[in-house]
């Protein structure tokens, strides 16, 4: 499994596909406002707005709607306006908002899992608590980034449900599929979803250098397959320049999927 792949326009390293693989969750997506949590999602939406999607929102980190796109860990240099923390939620409720949040665990159905290991009554880990999982998933799109694809993440249940994966949602009737989707997961091997009939998790491609029976050994719960998987597409020179020039220049998605 090598760290990079040869697109034919130039060599693109594996942490830029799954950049890619990110920035596709916010294709065409109009006037909403991106969340993007972690390294390569915010340089995959940074990717997207400057590409595929220029009226994508993006903010600061905190309190600012950014007027350009600036590089990954610098401040904008033009502000669009002012989004606090009730404002941002008000998005979140509405469904302007698309998250791609990470996931300690996450199960066939999309359940997920940022709030402690073990037993609910004597955890044997603290995470960051469940938070805002809840009303995102049911409330507007929602994906998954995993840096580090294995099977402590990708389990057959949850030990905490954070998120609401697509049999909690159905169980909860109408108020909660209403706007409940899981657009995708994007790991460090490949890009899942769950478009299948009983909307548990698929296999839609692999990143150059990956065989399925690496992923299937990563993962511990049977994935549907289809009976040929494409690959991840490749980034166009276009997009590799915007991501190690323009978005990314210190390298900083290399810490986060090694080559």
């Amino acid at each position: 499994m090598s760290g990079t792949e040869t697109t034919g326009i130039a060599t693109a390293s594996r942490a830029e596909y799954c950049v890619v693989a990110c920035a596709e969750a916010w294709r065409d997506a109009g006037e909403i406002l991106a969340s993007p949590m972690g390294t390569v999602p915010a340089i995959g939406a940074r990717l997207a707005r400057l590409t595929f999607s220029p009226d994508l929102l993006l903010t600061d980190g905190e309190a600012l709607l950014m007027g350009d796109t600036p590089a990954l860990g610098s401040g904008p240099g033009s502000v669009e306006g002012w989004l606090p923390f009730r404002q941002h939620l008000t998005l979140t409720a509405t469904g302007r908002r698309h998250v791609m949040m990470g996931a300690s665990q996450i199960d066939r159905h999309g359940n997920q899992n940022i709030s402690c290991i073990g037993d609910w009554s004597r955890p044997t880990r603290q995470l960051l608590g469940v938070r805002g999982a809840p009303v995102n998933t049911l409330n507007n799109p929602t994906s998954y980034w995993v840096p580090k694809h294995s099977e402590r993440v990708f389990v057959e249940h949850v030990d905490m449900v954070s998120g609401v994966g697509y049999d909690r949602a159905a169980a909860a009737g109408p108020s909660a599929t209403r706007y409940h989707r899981i657009s995708e997961v994007v790991s460090n091997l490949g890009v899942f979803d769950f478009e299948t009939p009983d909307r548990t998790m698929r296999l839609r491609s692999l990143h150059p250098g990956v065989s399925v029976e690496q992923v299937a050994e990563a993962t511990g719960f049977a994935l549907t397959v289809p009976g040929e998987v494409p690959l991840t597409r490749d980034p166009t020179e276009a997009e590799l320049r915007l991501i190690r020039e323009i978005i990314d220049p210190q390298g900083l998605r290399d810490r986060e999927v090694p080559a």
